[in-house]
C-alpha cells in the first residue's frame, strides 16, 4: 500500500496538483479544531465545516481528547495560540466514536496476540495504561470535559474562545453542547 502511494505521490507532484492547495503556516481563520482520528471525518469534516486548505489547525486523536495537562493536543493547541494566532478553538466529537467503548480490558489480549510480553505488560499496567487506554462512555460529557480542561488549562489565555459540538459521522450535523 505505501508504494502504491508513493508511486501516486510522484505522480501528484509531477502534474502540480498541489498548487490549489499552497498556503502559509498560519491559519487563515485563526481557528484551531481539536477532533477525532476517525476516517469518516478525514474529507467530512471540513466539507461540513466550509473550510479549506489553510483555513484551520486541525489536531486529531482518538477521541478527540486531552488525557493531561501536558499530553500532545494541549500543546498542540498552545502552539497555535502563541504561534500561529489562534482566537478560537473548536471541540469537535463525533457520533458512534470508537473511543466511547475503549478500553485496556479489551486491548490487552490483541497485545498478547501480536507478541508483546506478559512482563512488558505488567511493567505497563503498574505506569496505569488502563487509565490511558480508557475511553469513555457519554460523548456530550466527553465534549465538556475536553473543552473544560481547554478552558481551565493555566496556559491558555482567556480570551480565546473554545466551543464543543458532535458532528453527526454520516451527514455532518454539527449540535452544539453547552
Amino acid at each position: 500500500m505505501i508504494n502504491d502511494i508513493l508511486e501516486y505521490n510522484r505522480q501528484f507532484v509531477a502534474d502540480k496538483a498541489y498548487e490549489p492547495f499552497i498556503t502559509d503556516k498560519f491559519p487563515a481563520k485563526k481557528l484551531a479544531i481539536l477532533t477525532c482520528m476517525d476516517t469518516r471525518l478525514t474529507v467530512l469534516l471540513q466539507e461540513a465545516l466550509g473550510l479549506k486548505n489553510g483555513d484551520a489547525k486541525i489536531i486529531k486523536n482518538a477521541g478527540g481528547l486531552i488525557l493531561s495537562e501536558t499530553d500532545s493536543a494541549i500543546r498542540s493547541l498552545l502552539v497555535g495560540i502563541y504561534e500561529l494566532g489562534v482566537k478560537e478553538i473548536m471541540v469537535v466529537h463525533h457520533s458512534t466514536c470508537g473511543a466511547c467503548h475503549m478500553s485496556y480490558s479489551e486491548f490487552r489480549p490483541h497485545m498478547l496476540e501480536h507478541g508483546i510480553p506478559e512482563d512488558i505488560l505488567s511493567e505497563w499496567e503498574s505506569k496505569g495504561v488502563a487509565d490511558w487506554l480508557e475511553g469513555f462512555h457519554d460523548t456530550e460529557g466527553s465534549v465538556r470535559k475536553t473543552v473544560a480542561a481547554i478552558v481551565n488549562h493555566p496556559l491558555v489565555p482567556k480570551d480565546v474562545v473554545v466551543r464543543g459540538f458532535i458532528i453527526d459521522s454520516v451527514s455532518g450535523e454539527l449540535t452544539e453542547i453547552r
